[in-house]
């Protein structure tokens, strides 16, 4: 189980700050130490935004990954990447993203870099300043009115998650070839680099590890869903037991657009037998259909649920996410509950990326403190 009930944590996305997303564009301008500069900074300012929301767990916002796919090509041997989008006007959708073509044997001798981003969030957070609290103590303007100064409240430090593609989503914008015939086969291929990757991240010491496979919610309508389970279950089997493992299932979020039918029905109860601690499932864009299905993954793992819809502009009130985590304990207790947004905030603008997190924990205090 987790640290403590009612959790609040995120998938692993942050928006980039308006400044790093010019940069990434210019970034032939830039020399190396310059590129470490942005990177540091970048992270930096994700990680102050989750402290300062007050989340219980943090990641580094993915700000070093300029996409969630590409950035890990980039590692990978045998891959050709396309130079352009395929259709850069009209309106955005996943077809604009284009695919790659494998070129000889797969093969990451240098990793993933996601050990790299983690050394880099341990050392932003070591060295930043305090500037949250545990979730169900005071606030500052609580503890004002309490007549307790600011300065007595009592720190926390948050739980450091890294998040990975799974290989079968990491196996979507590449091409079959003669070497590899399917998507399948590209799946395994990228298996063992997946692994290898995982396994580097618990030897340094990251305790929380998101292995993120949306490819597989978003195709297991007309895939067999089992061998989802078997692909994902190899993936993890070197760090099972050894860190906290989740997997985060939604339908999609590039450009805001889901790309799979809505429906979790196809996937469990396969799904159950994920190797994992937690299953994250996106609830508040679909308006919490099926939010039955927590009470089935709570008899077994831990449930992480959507509660904020990173696809809309409404700004939930902790009023909002209090009466969604209400609904959520009418169907699973509290010490198996955890509540983020339904996928990472990448494709949210900042402002509302953060009045959205900070939203989200004040409505989680909220019903922790009436408990």
């Amino acid at each position: 189980m987790k640290d403590r009930p009612l959790r609040t944590t995120v998938v692993g996305s942050l928006p980039f700050p308006g400044w790093l997303e010019f940069a990434s564009q210019q970034l032939d301008q830039f020399g190396e130490t310059d590129r470490a500069e942005l990177m540091d900074d970048a992270v930096a300012i994700a990680v102050r935004d989750q402290l300062e929301a007050g989340l219980d767990v943090i990641t580094d916002g993915e700000q070093t990954r300029l996409d969630f796919n590409l950035s890990f090509y980039g590692f990978i041997e045998g891959i050709e990447l396309e130079s352009a989008s395929p259709r850069r006007f009209g309106p955005p959708a996943h077809d604009q993203r284009g695919k790659h073509r494998v070129t000889g044997e797969l093969r990451a001798p240098r990793g993933l870099g996601a050990v790299d981003d983690f050394e880099r969030l341990k050392r932003m957070v070591a060295t930043g300043q305090p500037l949250t609290r545990p979730s169900g103590t005071l606030s500052p303007s609580e503890g004002k009115k309490a007549g307790v100064r600011g300065a007595s409240l009592p720190e926390t430090h948050p739980t450091l998650k890294a998040s990975v593609p799974g290989p079968y989503t990491l196996s979507g914008r590449l091409l079959p070839s003669p070497q590899y015939a399917d998507r399948y086969a590209l799946t395994e291929a990228l298996l063992p680099i997946v692994r290898a990757e995982l396994e580097a991240l618990a030897e340094a010491g990251c305790r929380e590890i998101c292995v993120d496979e949306p490819s597989m919610s978003c195709y297991a309508h007309r895939e067999d869903p089992r061998r989802f389970v078997d692909i994902f279950n190899r993936t993890v089997e070197g760090v099972a037991g050894r860190c906290r493992l989740s997997t985060h299932l939604c339908f999609g979020n590039y450009k805001g657009r889901a790309v799979g039918p809505r429906r979790y029905a196809p996937m469990f109860p396969a799904f159950l037998e994920l190797a994992v601690d937690e299953i994250h499932v996106e609830m508040a864009s679909r308006e919490f259909a099926e939010l039955e299905l927590i009470a089935e993954i709570a008899k077994r793992k831990d449930a992480a649920v959507g509660v904020i819809d990173v696809k809309s502009y409404y700004i939930e009130t902790p009023a909002d996410v209090a009466d969604r985590v209400r609904a959520c304990l009418k169907h699973a207790p509290a010490d198996r509950l955890a509540f983020a947004p339904d996928c990472g905030l990448s494709q949210t603008a900042r402002w509302a990326a953060k009045q959205k997190l900070a939203n989200m924990v004040e409505g989680v205090r909220r019903v922790r403190a009436q408990r």
